[in-house]
């Protein structure tokens, strides 16, 4: 049990309109959750997944070439919006990061500045979740001040889990800040093969959770993604209602709350 009290009072200041549509389904049928990352600087696949028959978390970075643009789209075509931050990770060059980036060297003044600033850059948002960042995750300075943000602005938080020692679960849980975990990476391996194997894998779990997180890409392996999505939609709905990352925090008050 995690603050559910407080959890549940924040979502209905943001998430209230889904209420509806979640309760018109089955409580107890299982769910899975596509996020997409890395939209925002017309990647490969983009049109594509876009226009996948299905109803997807679409996560934008913030100030590239086509942020509002793919923002914009994703809502008008019903799938849901949150900002992809950029944040450093342990390995890697900080131009991979992109403008607006969150380093563990900033001071809280600028790393409250720069999110504020990303949230601002991208319409329709209704979380957030970490591009890269296994160094920023596990920092609690930098968490409880993006956490803190995301508390203000009625945002919730999808943790990628691109690091085992992510602070994400302990500072969302002090702070009643909505939070949701990644379980499985589509493409992280840019391989057809690799991301059937893991569509595979995905519809084993929907037989065991009922609700599963999992995330893909645009960008190098964007192409394949979505024509290896599109291919399996038909499967995984007969496994589990795709549905956004609202509608599963939604449910999973109304399961857990007692009435």
């Amino acid at each position: 049990m995690k603050n559910l009290i407080a959890i549940s009072s924040i979502l209905s200041v943001f998430l209230v309109s889904i209420v509806v549509h979640a309760e018109e389904h089955d409580q107890h049928g299982n769910r899975v959750a596509i996020v997409i990352d890395d939209f925002g600087n017309d990647m490969k696949g983009t049109e594509e997944i876009l226009h996948l028959p299905v109803k997807l978390t679409i996560a934008v970075m913030p100030f590239l070439s086509t942020t509002k643009e793919d923002a914009e789209l994703a809502h008008e075509l019903g799938h849901e919006v949150i900002l992809h931050l950029p944040m450093e990770p342990v390995k890697g060059k900080r131009s991979w990061l992109g403008p607006g980036a969150i380093t563990t060297d900033l001071s809280n003044k600028e790393i409250a500045k720069r999110v504020n600033a990303a949230i601002d850059a991208v319409p329709y948002a209704v979380g957030i979740n970490n591009h890269m960042g296994s160094k920023a995750t596990a920092d609690e300075r930098v968490m409880r001040i993006i956490l803190g943000i995301c508390k203000e602005r009625h945002l919730y938080y999808l943790d990628s889990k691109t690091s085992r020692k992510s602070v994400v679960p302990k500072i969302a849980t002090e702070l009643s800040v909505p939070y949701l975990e990644n379980e499985l990476f589509f493409d992280e391996v840019y391989t057809t093969n690799h991301i059937v194997k893991q569509t595979n894998q995905l519809i084993r779990k929907t037989e065991v959770d009922d609700s599963i997180i999992a995330i893909g890409h645009v960008g190098i392996a964007g192409e394949k993604t979505a024509s290896v999505l599109k291919q399996y939609i038909p499967a995984l709905k007969k496994k589990a209602e795709p549905v956004t990352l609202s509608t599963i925090l939604i449910e999973k008050e109304l399961i857990t709350t007692p009435q």
